[in-house]
């Protein structure tokens, strides 16, 4: 059909720019809440000795849910702590109570609504099916525009998620108590707060409690996906391993979840009959629980020492003592650990997401002169787009200029000599890939800004073709990580082989997997090698089973970046 498209995706940017701006204030509020209880649980669980939460743990599951299941609490928590994941694993549970309870204050009111007005549950139903069936990816980037890169967006992606099952349930269980129940009431005279609080809640309590349940498990689900957007906490683990094909600490931080999900299942699941209530009054129980929770968060919060003097640097004040980087398995990632060391930022954390959140994050930043510092790589649109530069680093923690690469995997020239012979003449400057990226970031497909520069720089592209035997539609599989850089080399270099008699094939992976991917032969190649610094532990480790065709592009600059309006030039000025 040949009908202009709904400009639907430009209207919801003006929409969220219009609330980004508009509620402003409203969201610095409900971060700083959020924030706040945030710490306020994790102080809790982490006062003490990792044991005793252990032991606290192990006593409520075995009451709950009999001793068998405190047994296998006790030993799966300290495997936990032997294996190095339990600062992670009090974040994740941190994270998961917290977007709980958020479910529990709003979902059960909405919930208790719906069952009383039917308007009103007209209304939700839809939106309760566009929050469960939206892909959970698409909460986070507007909760990155509204809250910023760090956990809150995560608790409230993971709430978003979460929320639908307590809401339906609440309203199930409420409308199923008996009529005859709700008549004996009415005759009785009572009012409608006596019959919602005395005889439907107390009846619906079973299902209700089965939505919260299954609200927390959805949001256990998010604590990887919310790691995108800087979640702390065994997400960012899970998703860290996966960047860096690191199997052994994957499985290991897999693992964990999985026994903070059965135990929090299994809590929750039995929280209104324990199994041993015939024996201790679960009032008792769980007033002593409420009453330690209470004296640990008083106590946390009155001694807590604030061991780090956050006075004494200007610049570290203003933006929180926070570098603001990308997805965790990335070399650049490394390489501002390695800087922070070097230049013994002591008091200094590296926010670990995407690069689209630190993107995000600039912008915003950037739109209301406020201060920030990001890790940042050139060539990137983000120097066309703003007036920025890079902090001098005297101590060549980030090395010096590095090349990009474009390796392919063992037998492809004998395979398809013609794709091999375009790939190894593949070369450009910083100025070229620029223009594509700038094309992308203003609107344009990437596919469709490949083929506006290859139309433009027809000489420059039979270069890369020059003698090159043509394809006869064989198959070349080629990998890029979500870096601006790579998508814009990518598109371009596949669309020249395409137009080769080639049938060519995109394929977005992280870091590690795109390595492994061209060593183990199931793709074809890439051009997304930054060396010899940024990705050389890949290198290193791959090296033996890749071929290595050289640089595509040289003059590629890595290290910390910062507005040109904040008064600062260096790394050094950070101590």
């Amino acid at each position: 059909m040949n009908v202009p498209k709904i400009p639907l995706g430009d209207w919801i940017d003006v929409l969220v720019k219009w609330v980004t701006v508009a509620f402003a204030g409203f969201f610095t509020f409900l971060t700083t809440v959020i924030e706040s209880l945030l710490n306020i649980i994790v102080d809790v669980l982490s006062a003490g000795p990792s044991i005793i939460l252990i032991i606290v743990l192990t006593l409520l599951v075995a009451y709950t849910s009999r001793w068998p299941l405190g047994i296998f609490t006790l030993i799966s928590l300290l495997l936990v702590d032997n294996l190095g994941y339990w600062d992670s694993s009090i974040q994740t549970i941190a994270i998961v109570l917290l977007s709980g309870l958020l479910t529990i204050i709003i979902g059960i009111p909405v919930g208790i609504w719906c069952a009383q007005r039917k308007t009103v549950h007209r209304i939700v139903t839809p939106i309760l099916d566009f929050m469960q069936t939206m892909p959970a990816f698409v909460y986070l980037i507007p909760s990155i525009l509204f809250f910023g890169i760090g956990v809150v967006p995560g608790i409230i992606a993971s709430f978003i998620f979460a929320i639908a099952p307590t809401i339906r349930m609440t309203n199930l269980g409420i409308k199923e108590v008996p009529k005859d129940l709700i008549e004996a009431a009415d005759a009785f005279g009572s009012s409608n707060s006596q019959k919602l609080f005395k005889v439907q809640l107390p009846i619906a309590t079973p299902t209700i409690m089965a939505g919260v349940n299954q609200s927390i498990m959805l949001a256990l689900s998010m604590v990887v996906t919310a790691s995108l957007v800087g979640a702390p906490g065994l997400g960012a683990d899970v998703y860290r391993a996966v960047s860096q094909i690191d199997v052994g600490r994957g499985f290991e931080a897999g693992l964990s979840i999985v026994f903070i999900a059965v135990i929090l299942d299994r809590i929750s699941q039995n929280l209104r009959k324990p199994a041993y209530e015939n024996i201790v009054n679960k009032k008792i129980v769980f007033s002593i629980v409420a009453l330690l929770i209470i004296v640990t968060a008083v106590v946390t919060g009155i001694t807590k020492e604030t061991a780090k003097d956050k006075d004494g640097n200007r610049i570290g004040a203003q933006v929180d003592y926070q570098i603001i980087g990308i997805e965790p398995g990335a070399g650049i990632m490394s390489q501002t650990n390695k800087a922070i060391k070097d230049y013994q930022l002591k008091n200094w954390q590296l926010q670990e997401g995407s690069s689209a959140a630190m993107a995000a994050e600039l912008d915003k930043a950037y739109q209301n002169k406020k201060p920030i510092i990001v890790t940042g790589w050139a060539p990137h649109w983000m120097f066309s787009t703003y007036d920025l530069k890079f902090l001098k680093d005297p101590k060549e923690s980030y090395g010096a200029v590095e090349d990009i690469h474009t390796i392919v995997r063992k037998g492809l020239e004998q395979d398809a000599p013609g794709a091999y012979t375009i790939l190894n003449q593949f070369t450009w400057k910083p100025a070229d890939m620029e223009k594509v990226m700038l094309d992308i970031k203003e609107g344009t497909d990437p596919a469709e800004a490949a083929e506006n520069w290859i139309k433009a720089n027809g000489e420059k592209v039979g270069q890369w073709t020059n003698g090159a035997q043509a394809g006869k539609g064989e198959s070349v599989n080629l990998v890029y990580v979500a870096w601006d850089t790579e998508i814009a080399s990518t598109n371009v270099i596949g669309k020249v082989l395409e137009q080769n008699g080639y049938k060519v094939k995109l394929s977005q992976v992280e870091v590690g997997p795109m390595f492994a991917g061209v060593a183990n032969g199931s793709v074809d190649g890439m051009v997304a090698a930054w060396l010899p610094s940024t990705h050389k532990e890949f290198y290193q480790q791959y090296k033996n089973d890749i071929v290595d065709l050289g640089p595509n592009l040289h003059g590629t600059k890595n290290g910390l970046v910062v507005p040109e309006y904040m008064d600062i030039n260096s790394i050094e000025d950070l101590k």
